[in-house]
């Protein structure tokens, strides 16, 4: 939770509280069901909490905006940001139903009211959103296929609407065809050696019907 503080130093007393409630709440999950591989539990803050605010060093989130959070699993980008952003909408979906019912007990443990869950394949998902987030759940043009008209014409951020996405190592070759990306490296806003490979890559996207 000192990590948590160490970046983000003006958190409510209520997300402090909610940050702080996610270990033991997750620990206690993960005995029942694997949402969390068993050699990264130990380092939820690091590699799972700060990780996903990452992409809050990139941008903040403007009330009322909405996000969506594709291949959430255990929660990961989505439940921290919906922690730190309490007046955006954020919509997680998943394949696998078990790890949604994780999310939505954590969410109800710690009184988090601004996140949605979904069963179903991110294509079959209704509506736009102001962006959607995602932690390398495939190669980048596969995922465009998938949110392909998801995205909201109305813009009320500084960046402009698309994807944000969390993912390490060369992305030279996936991203070559992508003009438009911008690569936002995580060890310019955290000094643990974990974040050294590690990129928010940002994708501006056009509303299309």
């Amino acid at each position: 939770m000192d990590l948590i503080l160490k970046y983000f130093p003006n958190l409510t007393e209520t997300q402090i509280k909610q940050f702080e409630a996610l270990e033991s709440l997750y620990n206690d999950w993960n005995t029942k069901v694997n949402v969390i591989s068993r050699k990264d539990i130990d380092e939820l803050y690091i590699r799972h909490v700060l990780h996903s605010l990452g992409i809050a060093k990139v941008v903040r989130f403007t009330d009322g905006s909405s996000i969506l959070d594709v291949g959430t699993g255990g929660g990961f980008p989505g439940v921290p940001l919906a922690i730190l952003f309490p007046n955006c909408q954020f919509h997680l979906v998943d394949s696998i139903n078990k790890k949604l019912k994780v999310i939505n007990a954590i969410c109800d443990t710690i009184e988090l009211t601004n996140v949605k869950t979904t069963h179903s394949r991110v294509e079959a998902i209704d509506g736009t959103y102001d962006f959607i987030v995602s932690r390398a759940v495939t190669a980048m043009p596969e995922f465009t296929k998938w949110i392909k008209g998801k995205i909201a014409k109305k813009q009320q951020n500084e960046l402009k609407n698309g994807i944000l996405y969390l993912k390490g190592g060369d992305l030279t070759e996936e991203l070559k065809n992508y003009t438009a990306v911008k690569a936002y490296l995580l060890s310019d806003y955290f000094e643990e050696a974990f974040f050294d490979t590690k990129k928010v890559i940002y994708l501006p996207l056009k509303y299309k019907k």
